[in-house]
């Protein structure tokens, strides 16, 4: 076996989701549950580790997206309850869940009758959950459906709906009309719903929301980007202490020292100025490091940052390390987190690739392992 730190690789910090989401779960009312969003491999950081580190902190519930996604957390052991944010609609993958005991959305009256007959032979009950489209127009049924719809969900007799909820599209905007437009409407659902004596599980909060709005809360919440230790509102991230939990490093494997005047990787977008010392670094974009980055960041070196250069290719990437001497072969460079007093942190890729945190996190490619610390 080689060592997964020979070339690159990323670091996961358990200890900072758990002490993370227990931050977090200290800003709802203690009959409010706690969910983790552990989908997309746990935003990168490795789904089964995230989520047993968020249930030490205190989570009670599990989100995915992916039917594969519920099944690793369940074959790694995990018993809590699990439920699947994406749309299942095939009766092969709804058996599935309900074997393994995982909770599915559904969005229409179809497939919560798959779900009947697939209980009805098994002889079980089956817990779904439905999604409402109150404005962010991707899953969901309607909502001037959802009353009806509900209406004949409990008609069913062997599916139990458990939980109604919907997601936010503007949270992230502090003062988005939009929030507030949707949270009144989701309002009007459940207060409809409480006239004719049905209570539900009742959700619509994300990262944002659980952080600007108790209100928002209602019986549950949806964490996902914050237990990974980035607030998804930029002006509360020093306020809440909340300690990133990767970091992605690489090694240096060859100094090279050129004239003035010498193209540096593909297209020549950089050519040496002078005599230049240059580090060639074992990562690229095929391991999550965006091309968009290239002449833009500046990754450290025991502390200190010192640019890179040129094109970012596939697998490599280049430093003008003229300037630090020190710098060797084998010496390790963050791309991404802390070293010493110095930190990088995916809201500045963001700043410089013009994309969000949640795609930077989740685009680390399998070939780079992690590393529980």
């Amino acid at each position: 076996m080689t060592d997964p730190r020979q070339r690159a690789w990323i670091e996961v910090d358990s200890a900072a989701i758990e002490t993370n989401t227990s931050i977090l779960k200290g800003l709802i009312a203690e009959n409010c549950l706690f969910m983790a969003v552990v989908k997309a491999d746990g935003y990168g950081h490795g789904a089964t580790n995230v989520a047993h580190a968020a249930l030490r902190g205190g989570a009670q519930y599990l989100g995915i997206a992916t039917l594969q996604e519920g099944l690793e957390l369940r074959k790694s052991g995990l018993t809590c309850p699990v439920l699947v944010l994406g749309n299942l609609t095939k009766a092969e993958e709804l058996k599935i869940c309900l074997e393994w005991n995982l909770t599915p959305t559904i969005s229409s009256i179809k497939e919560a009758i798959i779900c009947e007959e697939i209980a009805e032979k098994s002889k079980l009950r089956y817990p779904i959950h439905l999604k409402v489209d109150t404005g962010m127009t991707r899953l969901g049924c309607d909502l001037d459906e959802a009353l009806n719809l509900i209406n004949q969900i409990d008609d069913l007799k062997h599916v139990i709906l458990k939980g109604v909820y919907s997601h936010l599209a503007l949270a992230d905007q502090k003062s988005s009309t939009a929030t507030y437009k949707q949270k009144k409407k989701f309002d009007d659902l459940i207060r409809s719903l409480k006239t004719q004596n049905k209570s539900f599980c009742y959700h619509i909060a994300n990262s944002a929301a659980t952080l600007i709005d108790d209100t928002l809360h209602y019986d549950m919440v949806r964490v996902g980007l914050a237990i990974y230790g980035y607030s998804p509102i930029k002006d509360l991230q020093n306020h809440l202490n909340l300690k990133p939990a990767l970091t992605v490093k690489a090694r240096v494997t060859l100094i090279r020292k050129v004239p003035n005047g010498v193209g540096v990787s593909y297209g020549h977008s950089f050519i040496t100025k002078r005599t230049s010392r240059l580090a060639v670094v074992a990562i690229g974009y095929a391991d999550g490091i965006n091309r968009a980055l290239s002449g833009k960041i500046s990754p450290l070196i025991n502390g200190r940052s010192i640019p890179q250069v040129g094109a970012i290719t596939m697998d490599q990437l280049v430093m003008d390390v003229t300037d630090h001497p020190e710098v060797q072969v084998g010496n390790v460079v963050t791309l991404l987190g802390a070293d010493g007093n110095n930190c990088i942190t995916p809201q500045q890729w963001c700043h410089w690739s013009g994309s969000i945190p949640w795609e930077v996190l989740c685009g680390f490619k399998d070939r780079l392992p992690r590393i529980v610390i």
